[in-house]
């Protein structure tokens, strides 16, 4: 997708988050998340999840390709700006509970438990050719939605379930949050 007024054809950093944040709400709503998203970006997430009115932050970054390593990338650090300067920043663990990163050119998730998260320094490898390598441990966390399910379940033994294709059309407004009685655990 080429930005307008660009002649290079590649997006801007802030563009790109934007795709990603997109990418990762409608990925969430399809799992049948309730997905809430802060106004401005002030906040170190950038979308919760809600369940029986508990919050579960998510942080979404955007993975690049770096042609010279076969590979992509995602910085494990914020950037901060101004009109002045650029800070980048180490995350702390209390600055969210869950960083979503997202693989455009191929349409994959890893979802990462915060503590994961933070335990990298600066870059990210995503590997998604096949390689005659070890696998980078960021592998373990490839579409692992099943974390987010399970923190959902702790939180009122809910368990989510994805939204009908159409749902919304027919005007069934209710989330598709299946509550279970916790006798029946």
């Amino acid at each position: 997708m080429e930005q307008p007024g660009s002649s290079s054809g590649s997006l801007d950093t802030k563009l790109r988050s934007d795709v990603a944040e997109s990418a990762v709400t409608t990925e969430l709503l399809k799992r049948g998340f309730r997905v809430l998203k802060p106004f401005g970006d002030r906040l170190p997430y950038d979308v919760a999840l809600e369940n029986n009115g508990a919050l579960l932050r998510i942080q979404v970054k955007c993975a690049w390709y770096e042609r010279s390593k076969g590979l992509y990338t995602v910085d494990a650090r914020r950037t901060k700006t101004n009109r002045r300067q650029m800070v980048r920043d180490l995350y702390d663990k209390e600055d969210f509970d869950f960083a979503i990163l997202y693989v455009a050119d191929r349409h994959v998730f890893y979802v990462m438990p915060v503590d994961v998260f933070t335990s990298y320094r600066s870059g990210i490898s995503l590997v998604e050719a096949a390689k005659r390598q070890r696998p980078p441990r960021s592998e373990a966390y490839r579409e692992r939605w099943d974390l987010l399910s399970g923190w959902a379940a702790r939180c009122g033994n809910a368990r989510v379930t994805p939204v009908k294709f159409g749902e919304a059309l027919t005007g069934n407004t209710e989330p598709s949050l299946v509550l279970e009685d916790a006798r029946k655990v």
